[in-house]
């Protein structure tokens, strides 16, 4: 027990470093693309989306290394739930969330397509009589160079003017210094995340899939839930549902992506199909309640926080269930 608590700690001090250092790479790299003259949208939905992706990119890349892919994808996919059903859903509960044209007709669609995708790559080698689901490297460069169609499409946002006005927080020196030092933190948070995490998973007898998708799919969304909640209260919910689509095509497209192309084959120990048609499933509930009535109001974030509830009361009970047997 004493082990465990000794983790929890680590844990918990592993998140808040991770957080610390991505608003820190948030800011550092915001100022330096400020003063580079870089548009404001760019700055908006590349280095915000990637700095409040980071901790889960910090996650997978060490999850990977250490050989612990369950940890990988149960990030991955369970910050994505999370996202939708947990933050959009008390967000919306703050205040109804208005959702833009752009984001309903093009945005959402673009994160149903790479959510497809990824379920598509990662159960493809039973076409070609594999014998594991995996996501494999040639699977991440895909993923890769689809992510440049994202990338496109931001660009031709910032030629239209499509932007809201970014200020440099700190000079060009200090922006440097707090980059590097965010980036520093998020490494290292990393490190103390997977490493904790891994050893109360074999303490407890549970899963790293059951850890990756609840504990420390939690614990790296706190920066979207900040962000996000935040957006709400000061009524910027563009921000809000913006930040959300950003950070779950990331953590497809750059979270997943970019380690399986460098690293090689993501492959889990246990099944995450379930998994993935929840993901999917909460994709397609998003784009049909934005296109209703182009917002998302409070009753449809009751709806998310139920489906919420649902699938962890799932995920929990399932655990426990495992463990009796």
């Amino acid at each position: 027990m004493n082990t465990i608590l000794v983790q929890a700690i680590i844990l918990v001090v592993g998140f808040l470093v991770l957080i610390k250092g991505a608003d820190y790479f948030i800011d550092g790299a915001s100022s330096i693309a400020k003063h580079l003259n870089v548009p404001d949208i760019l700055i908006g939905l590349t280095i915000i989306a990637f700095g409040t992706s980071a901790p889960e990119a910090a996650v997978s890349i060490k999850a990977m290394l250490s050989q612990n892919s369950d940890i990988v994808l149960g990030n991955i996919i369970g910050s994505n739930i999370l996202n939708i059903l947990l933050i959009l859903g008390v967000s919306a509960m703050i205040a109804p969330i208005r959702v833009k044209n752009n984001t309903i007709k093009k945005e959402i669609p673009f994160l149903m397509l790479v959510s497809l995708l990824m379920s598509v790559l990662f159960f493809d080698t039973r076409l070609q009589n594999g014998p594991l689901d995996m996501i494999s490297r040639s699977d991440g460069i895909v993923i890769l160079i689809v992510f440049t169609i994202f990338i496109y499409y931001l660009i031709q946002l910032a030629k239209n003017g499509q932007s809201e006005v970014i200020e440099a927080k700190y000079s060009l020196k200090s922006a440097i210094v707090y980059t590097l030092l965010g980036l520093a933190a998020i490494i290292i948070g990393g490190n103390f995340v997977v490493g904790a995490a891994s050893k109360i998973a074999v303490a407890l007898g549970i899963s790293q899939r059951f850890i990756g998708l609840t504990i420390v799919a939690i614990g790296t969304s706190l920066p979207e839930l900040v962000t996000s909640v935040v957006a709400a209260k000061k009524g910027k919910q563009d921000l809000a549902i913006g930040n959300i689509i950003g950070s779950n095509i990331f953590n497809i497209c750059f979270v997943a992506g970019l380690p399986a192309a460098l690293l090689g084959n993501i492959i889990p120990k246990d099944p995450v199909g379930l998994d993935l048609m929840v993901m999917i499933f909460c994709t397609f509930v998003l784009y049909l309640f934005s296109k209703s009535e182009r917002e998302i109001s409070k009753n449809e974030g009751k709806v998310f926080l139920i489906m919420f509830v649902i699938y962890y009361g799932y995920l929990v009970v399932s655990q426990l269930n495992f463990l009796a047997a």
